[in-house]
């Protein structure tokens, strides 16, 4: 038996579990949603070009394709003055969050006008004046940044919130336990993001992760805290919306634990032999978050020409940043010795 197409603003689709639900669809909304999952997914195309192909990009690059539905559904619901910190793998989150792709990319080629002067690169890219304080390439360190910032606007009075993304990996270190015990203590307005995408590098997660579930580690520290599918754009959005609106109504902590699937190696140049043959290939095939966006939208009754539009303004738009980037100078050297605290001669002064 064929589809039919959905009233106007509902659909069907597939849920956890192979159960089919149906979800009320704003199809504006949902067509929002799919430009800013195809924006993020055009520059991790764009960057991995420039690395694999061009060798403009020196030093390793960690890409989100896969993972576009938690940056796009969550970052959906934050201002501009909300304050996010992010993981190595943080173009999408720093996309989502409004920061300039062509800045964005000079940042990751070095170049003069990068986010960070091209200081900071892939791994250290933030953008202040979007409240992305930054990623980070020391595993779970942002969590403890994170709470920082959050106590920060506590004590000032503030009424930013703070959204903390962090992989599965990372909640088997010690700054997850520090970073999340010291928001509960002093009711920090926070919401945690665990962004599972089932390997820590090149180990399986689940092989290396002791209890049920990381969100009972939340909850442990009295935490809400809930599970969601995070190859589900829709879903991610729904249980953002709740628990943001939440924390800003009370300043309490939250924690949401969201299982994706990372499409490719842990780095650019990471060919992922650790998985199970065909693994990749079949979540590519089915749970894709920009796949499964565009079939629920296809049963909303979108055209697909309208979806393919989309993407193909997406595709352009990054490739104008990477030419863009490829343009622009190499940063003057004086400006090496710029940014940098001078603390005087390390050498020890004699009595």
């Amino acid at each position: 038996m064929g589809r039919t197409a959905a009233p106007p603003g509902a659909a069907e689709e597939a849920g956890i579990g192979g159960r089919v639900i149906r979800r009320n669809l704003d199809i504006d909304t949902g067509l929002d949603r799919l430009a800013m999952m195809e924006r993020i997914r055009a520059f991790e195309a764009a960057a991995e070009r420039a690395a694999v192909d061009e060798g403009l990009v020196l030093g390793a690059i960690h890409l989100s394709t896969g993972q576009e539905a938690v940056a796009t559904g969550i970052i959906a619901h934050l201002d501009r003055a909300d304050y996010m910190t992010s993981t190595h793998r943080g173009h999408g989150h720093t996309i989502a969050k409004g920061a300039d792709p062509v800045a964005m990319m000079k940042e990751l080629l070095g170049r003069e006008g990068g986010c960070c002067g091209g200081k900071g690169g892939s791994m250290h890219i933030a953008d202040f004046g979007v409240g992305m304080l930054g990623a980070n390439g020391v595993v779970s360190a942002n969590i403890t940044i994170a709470a920082g910032a959050a106590h920060g606007v506590k004590l000032l009075g503030g009424d930013q919130i703070t959204v903390c993304f962090f992989g599965d990996g990372a909640a088997n270190r010690g700054p997850f336990l520090e970073g999340i015990n010291w928001a509960g203590v002093f009711d920090l307005p926070i919401l945690f993001v665990c962004e599972d995408n089932r390997y820590s590098a090149s180990t399986r997660t689940a092989d290396m992760t002791a209890g049920d579930s990381l969100a009972d580690r939340a909850r442990a520290m009295g935490l809400t805290a809930a599970e969601i599918d995070g190859n589900d754009v829709n879903a991610v959005a729904e249980a953002a919306a709740g628990a943001i609106g939440r924390i800003r109504a009370t300043g309490r902590p939250e924690f949401l634990h969201a299982v994706t699937y990372r499409q490719g190696g842990h780095t650019y140049f990471d060919p992922a032999a650790y998985r199970p043959p065909g693994e990749a290939a079949r979540m590519a095939e089915t749970t894709d978050p920009i796949r499964r966006q565009r079939e629920l939208l296809a049963d909303a009754g979108v055209a697909a020409a309208q979806m393919d539009a989309i993407r193909a303004e997406a595709r352009a738009e990054m490739e104008a940043a990477l030419d863009a980037a490829r343009a622009a100078p190499w940063p003057p050297a004086a400006s090496a010795f710029a940014d940098v605290q001078d603390i005087g001669s390390p050498q020890r002064e004699p009595f």
